[in-house]
């Protein structure tokens, strides 16, 4: 089986070498392919995100859905899988949670969706999230963790006077120009381990935003320090996720966020957390509540919508006040429509439920540590890196501590193996070893045995092999 190192280190090329493939067991998935070949002919690749590409593990085709509910997923084929890709993080309450899909569909009988105009159920909305996540006095909403992130980064150049924006190898913070680069570069044609240099995703990005950025290996705090004492006259901010979601789960060293914050604060650069996937997720306030560091804003996503699209952006009042005034525009027609504000009020009330994140945890950990076992016991090296309901497994005798290191040390192939095998049994997470595993409330303990059992014959396998 082919190594899976991103796009760069994939031994085929094009499209068509990759649709030629085929699963292990391919008459188990034919409506798929088919529906998949319909596709390519009106969707550029067959699908609408890059995520769901074959050049992103789907390979030779991904899966088309019928359908969720709970834990569950189901196929056009009719597979029924235990469902740990949860659309990669906003199923955080599974799939058609009732409460959520009841408070959507009441509030556009009742209301309507879209007036441009603002409503109450917005003011309480965020006053729950300010409630909730230490670093917001005041919050915007917005339609997507791209806008989230684009508007954080627009705040802090106007708040500083400063254009420069220091962020993290192998982190993604959104398709937008400014910051859609350096996700999973070649390491070996991407600068020194120390000092790696600005590599855009792809073409049609301008050259002249690479001089706008600063790319830093993760969990380097000296380094981070350094390079602000050099250069942080002309820095706005630090951009990072509190806990490394994008190439696998890379968890920050101890002391490494209170690190940046320390560092940030005297040199008067802004700190942002990305908590588009962690935020709601490992806590109610987000990785930042979970790790006790406060940023100075943070932009919210994933977990913040019970599955519906909505998306948020705040901080310190003496910096969202430029956007209070209109110094700073913040604009969107869809931002805090009904849909919306509707489905993350009615998520709030759910996730602000007494104990809820301590059962959360209670199957996690049993998910976690029971895989931990399972290789442990088989004798394959791995490293099963997470926190809570977000986690990777790597397969590697080497530990993972930032983007680099889960490139040259981590096996591709054998994760490739690991996901198929589990996909014959009925467990579905996303096929690339640079994605997560992501565990909802509505798994049980149940689910996670039955997970165990499916990972103990695959390990065997692997063993075997």
């Amino acid at each position: 089986m082919a190594g899976r190192r991103g796009r760069w280190g994939d031994d085929r090329s094009g499209e068509e070498a990759r649709v030629g493939a085929i699963y292990k067991n391919a008459a188990r998935y034919a409506k798929s392919r088919h529906l998949f070949e319909e596709a390519r002919k009106v969707i550029p690749g067959g699908v609408n995100s890059t995520a769901r590409a074959t050049w992103s593990g789907w390979d030779p085709h991904p899966l088309f859905v019928e359908g969720g509910d709970g834990a569950q997923l189901t196929d056009v084929d009719g597979n029924t899988y235990l469902d740990y890709l949860l659309g990669l993080g906003p199923m955080i309450l599974g799939h058609r949670p009732k409460a959520i899909t009841k408070a959507v569909v009441e509030a556009i009988e009742t209301h309507g969706t879209v007036f441009a105009l603002p409503m109450a159920a917005e003011i309480a909305l965020a006053e729950k999230l300010i409630a909730s996540v230490p670093s917001l006095e005041q919050v915007r909403l917005c339609n997507t963790g791209t806008e989230a992130v684009l508007y954080a980064i627009r705040l802090a150049r106007a708040f500083t006077g400063r254009r420069k924006i220091i962020r993290f190898e192998g982190m993604y913070h959104g398709f937008s120009d400014g910051v859609y680069w350096s996700k999973h570069p070649n390491p070996e044609t991407s600068g020194s381990d120390r000092a790696p240099i600005p590599v855009p995703q792809g073409p049609g990005m301008p050259a002249s935003i690479a001089d706008s950025l600063i790319i830093l290996p993760w969990n380097d705090a000296a380094l981070v320090r350094e390079v602000i004492e050099r250069e942080g006259a002309d820095i706005a901010a630090v951009l990072t996720e509190p806990v490394m979601c994008n190439t696998g789960c890379i968890l920050p060293e101890p002391g490494f966020l209170e690190a940046l914050r320390e560092i940030t604060h005297k040199a008067g650069v802004v700190l942002i957390f990305d908590e588009v996937i962690t935020g709601f997720r490992l806590a109610l306030g987000g990785a930042q509540a979970k790790y006790g560091v406060t940023p100075d804003l943070s932009t919210f996503a994933k977990g913040l919508g019970g599955g519906f699209p909505v998306a948020a952006m705040g901080g310190r009042a003496d910096i969202m006040s430029l956007v209070a005034d209109g110094t700073v525009s913040m604009a969107g027609t869809y931002a805090g429509n009904v849909i919306a504000v509707s489905a993350a009020n009615a998520a709030m009330a759910t996730l602000s439920e007494p104990g809820l994140y301590d059962r959360l945890y209670e199957v996690c950990d049993r998910l976690r540590f029971g895989l931990e076992a399972v290789f442990r016991d088989a004798g394959i090296p791995t490293r099963v890196a997470g926190i809570g309901p977000v986690f990777q497994v790597w397969f590697s005798d080497h530990d993972i501590r930032d983007y680099r290191d889960a490139a040259r040390h981590a096996s591709h192939s054998l994760f490739r193996i690991w996901w198929e095998e589990m996909l014959e049994r009925g467990i579905l997470f996303h096929p690339g070893a640079f994605e997560n595993l992501f565990v909802s409330f509505a798994h049980t303990v149940d689910d996670v045995d039955r997970t165990l059992a499916a990972a103990r014959e695959v390990a065997q396998i692997i063993r075997n092999r």
